[in-house]
């Protein structure tokens, strides 16, 4: 790595990328290894708060130091709003990092790595200013309801917490994927991942602006963090590698190198067995039900339905190890207290499963204030409870009893729990939370209380969500790859999610999902890959819901080989 200084000029230069400081512009010049230029970034990023817009009114001069293997450049910036604001290069030889830094009291709201307002050089006019990119192709890793992960740098991509199946809102998939796109341009992809440290993850999404030949970063803050005094912005880290999926890799293991997330325990060779059962899911028969009789799917969450539905499949010599008892066993989804009219015997129908050598997880959905009183939950400006609160103590008591009462042998005797609608968290402005978190903070505090709780019952409790962010890795033991895109081609979609969820979370065991699916082909196709992606789950009984073609003896027949296959593999010979 060399630093030169020609002609008040500063350059850095590795066997990797070249970076370009001029000093008559606000713009750092970003080259590959051959020269080729990349981007054009401007450094002069606004970080706008709730009360006024942050405009860079002056600049000073670059500031280099050489410390520890790396060089680090600095500059320092005056701001309309802000005492003081200082931007940062960290170069080493692989790979560089860009720092934004603010000194002053404000909530922040959003904050724009790589494009701002300047109007501190009259040779440049004023306004917001973008940065430049001569990127080919982008990559966003995040699961989306067009299953296009591939995109032109002209649109915009985002990755975000939220998400909901309407337009502008179909990300819903993973809640989050690693907050990192990859840009292709000539021989390689680079890769511009947020790196925040531990407690630093308050934003609500990460978002690439893109634009002819010009983009710039977000990230959504919503005013809910608070700056008073000085103020370290997440850093974007750049990596370089000849892939998209390995540029998202390379992000992921920069976090750990820098202690922002769990390392990677390598635990595959002491994780429970079962873990590794194949899944029955009665959600998909519950939907079958639901289209026959015009009802809704929830309401077919019964002890009785679910007795048929295993009695059905062990006719056909069709054992799962793990039963998930789907949506909606419980009265109220925020107590979870059991609805004895659906289950008038949990407890029993749990022994039963236990005595056939089953385990059974229970579902629960995240965020749904339902039969929790208004002082438990997030509220917003009017008072409407719209999420569970897991900041306020009082709601962290009643959820780990709850998990107690499922969980544990004087209970209900559960063996773990599968999480669903995690991308309902709040957001927005003017929502009143009890404690002082947001965006993927609260995200990690609610999953943590769940997680801990569950240990605390029993050590091999299975915590399943789709939730494949690298720091959520050590809350979850099972990343499930969501629901399927009936109109879209099953197995790539389904490769792609597992791919990505093996990256931010190699520890975790993948649970593949069956459902909904365009038909019985389409099925048939994915039972075949299930078991090369993750732990095969059955979510049909008797019929696919979406067609009301009945399984017959040879789809039976497909399931036990594929099963057998699988087990083959997977499981200890006895």
């Amino acid at each position: 790595m060399q630093t030169k200084n020609g002609n008040g000029v500063l350059t850095v230069t590795t066997q990797h990328y070249s970076l370009t400081f001029p000093s008559d512009r606000p713009f750092v010049l970003l080259k590959d290894a051959s020269g080729r230029q990349l981007a054009e970034l401007f450094v002069l990023s606004s970080i706008h708060s709730l009360h006024a817009r942050d405009d860079t009114v002056g600049v000073d001069e670059w500031e280099v130091e050489e410390r520890d293997g790396e060089t680090v450049l600095t500059l320092r910036a005056h701001s309309s709003i802000w005492e003081e604001k200082r931007y940062r290069f960290r170069c080493r030889p692989d790979r560089f990092t860009y720092e934004m830094e603010v000194v002053g009291q404000g909530k922040l709201a959003e904050v724009h790595p790589f494009g701002g307002y300047y109007s501190g050089r009259l040779r440049w006019g004023s306004g917001f200013f973008p940065s430049g990119q001569s990127f080919s192709q982008g990559f966003n890793p995040e699961p989306n309801s067009d299953e296009m992960n591939f995109f032109s740098p002209a649109e915009n991509s985002v990755i975000d917490i939220t998400g909901v199946p309407l337009p502008g809102r179909a990300s819903w998939f993973f809640t989050p994927s690693p907050f990192c796109f990859a840009f292709h341009s000539g021989h390689q992809w680079l890769s511009m991942g947020v790196e925040a440290p531990a407690g630093a993850n308050r934003f609500i999404e990460y978002r690439y602006n893109g634009h002819r030949n010009s983009f710039y970063l977000t990230l959504n803050y919503e005013g809910y963090t608070t700056v008073a005094g000085a103020y370290r912005l997440p850093a974007i880290g750049f990596d370089f590698r000849p892939d998209a999926y390995e540029a998202i890799s390379a992000h992921v293991q920069a976090l750990r190198a820098a202690g922002y997330v769990a390392a990677a325990a390598g635990n595959s060779v002491t994780r429970p067995l079962w873990w590794l059962l194949p899944i029955f899911s009665g959600w998909g028969a519950q939907c079958h039900l639901a289209t026959q009789e015009r009802g809704r799917a929830p309401d077919y969450a019964r002890q009785d339905l679910y007795e048929g539905f295993l009695s059905l499949l062990a006719r056909q010599d069709v054992e799962p190890g793990i039963v998930i008892i789907d949506d909606k066993w419980q009265a109220t989804y925020g107590a979870n207290e059991v609805d004895e009219a659906k289950w008038p015997d949990l407890s029993g129908f749990v022994a039963r499963q236990h005595s056939a050598g089953r385990k059974v997880l229970l579902w629960l959905k995240l965020w749904d204030p339902e039969g929790l009183p208004p002082e438990m939950c997030i509220t917003n400006a009017a008072g409407l409870p719209i999420a569970v609160d897991p900041t306020n103590p009082g709601l962290a008591r009643q959820l780990r009893a709850s998990i107690q009462r499922l969980l544990s042998p004087q209970g209900f005797n559960a063996d773990g729990l599968k999480i669903d609608f995690s991308a309902r968290i709040p957001s927005g402005p003017g929502i009143r939370c009890y404690g002082d978190l947001w965006g993927l903070e609260l995200m990690r505090t609610y999953l943590r209380i769940i997680y801990q709780a569950a240990k605390e019952v029993k050590a091999d409790a299975l915590i399943m969500t789709h939730t494949p962010h690298p720091y959520l890795a050590d809350v979850v033991d099972m990343i499930r790859l969501n629901d399927i895109n009936v109109l879209k081609d099953v197995s790539t979609a389904m490769r792609h999610r597992a791919r990505i969820a093996s990256i931010a979370c190699p520890d975790a065991v993948i649970d593949t999902d069956n459902w909904p699916i365009p038909d019985k082909a389409a099925w048939r196709d994915y039972l075949a890959l299930q078991t090369e992606l993750g732990v095969p789950s059955l979510y049909y009984a008797s019929h696919v819901d979406s067609t009301g073609e009945a399984l017959e003896a040879e789809d039976y027949q497909l399931i036990r080989d594929s099963w057998q296959r699988y087990r083959s593999r997977t499981q200890p010979i006895r």
